[in-house]
């Protein structure tokens, strides 16, 4: 199969309805191949594309960890560089494909783990960019959800988001919250918990409506 059939076989099943039975397809394509065409996909203009290639990111990346770690490496260095002012781009997508390939490998986020913290940290890598930072909490919170002993360090570059005037970013730094023990960083969520501003966002392998506040009441630090 040559590149350009390639894309459009990811593009497509970017798209099929069942999402399972998708990403089970992405798996069994040659990881070093489809890692080009789920890069350029990071900043689809679909939200339902964009995700679930981080998702994809996430099923190939892990799994090619398990048997050519330093291939693995060599993806989430990828990442990191689109990250970098040198890069010359904006890093769309990256910190929530690092966060979700994290959060499938055990290796990769015993690895990588304060790297992703140092982008929320004023003396680290900080991003200026909010979309990027946003990209950053969700990265946390999907990593903290599932091994949360690795993001405990983030609970005080947290604290200040959930006071921002972005509804997303607040509603992300709630949701990051959660994994945290942080008492102080539990106090500023719970003070949340009446903030009835919508926001969208990509949870459970779905586009979740909710408001700040049942974030905050659903999913306590």
């Amino acid at each position: 199969m040559g590149y350009r059939q390639l894309k459009q076989k990811v593009l497509d099943l970017m798209g099929q309805a069942d999402q399972q039975a998708a990403m089970r397809a992405i798996a069994a394509l040659p990881a070093r191949r489809v890692i080009n065409p789920l890069f350029g996909l990071l900043h689809h203009g679909d939200p339902q594309v964009r995700w679930r290639a981080v998702t994809a990111m996430g099923v190939v990346t892990a799994r090619l960890a398990d048997h050519d770690t330093e291939g693995a490496r060599v993806i989430m260095r990828r990442l990191m560089w689109h990250l970098n002012d040198e890069s010359g781009g904006i890093g769309w997508g990256a910190p929530e494909a690092m966060g979700e390939i994290m959060a499938r490998s055990e290796r990769l986020a015993g690895e990588y783990a304060r790297i992703l913290i140092s982008y929320l940290n004023p003396h680290g890598n900080h991003l200026e960019h909010e979309g990027l930072q946003a990209g950053v909490l969700w990265a946390v919170a999907r990593l903290g959800h599932t091994r949360p002993a690795l993001v405990q360090e983030a609970a005080a570059f947290l604290r200040p988001f959930l006071s921002s005037p972005d509804n997303r970013l607040r509603a992300l730094a709630v949701l990051a919250g959660g994994a945290m023990g942080d008492p102080q960083t539990k106090a500023a969520c719970q003070a949340l918990a009446t903030d009835a501003t919508p926001v969208t966002l990509y949870w459970d392998d779905d586009l979740l409506q909710t408001t700040v506040g049942a974030l905050a009441a659903e999913r306590p630090a």
